[in-house]
């Protein structure tokens, strides 16, 4: 069964405080937290428990490849 979060609860996700690091892209839910790069749930100016959708197709540098492997956690839900 897939988890499905809303923004609210995505939002605790944030690396913060003990919490795993989610992100949102495409309305796929991944923990970045094992990522070197996502130190305390931050990454170039970037916060987890967000949907990036946006920020991964107009600024990230790396594309989708940057998803590969990741623990898809869930799915996010309006």
């Amino acid at each position: 069964m897939t988890k499905e979060f809303t923004q609210a609860e995505l939002k605790q996700y944030n690396g913060q405080n003990g919490q795993p690091a989610y992100v949102a892209i495409e309305g796929v839910v991944y923990d970045v937290s094992a990522k070197k790069a996502w130190l305390d749930g931050r990454h170039h100016g970037n916060v987890a428990g967000q949907d990036l959708t946006k920020v991964l197709a107009n600024l990230a540098p790396h594309g989708a490849k940057v998803l590969e492997g990741l623990p898809v956690m869930g799915k996010l839900v309006q």
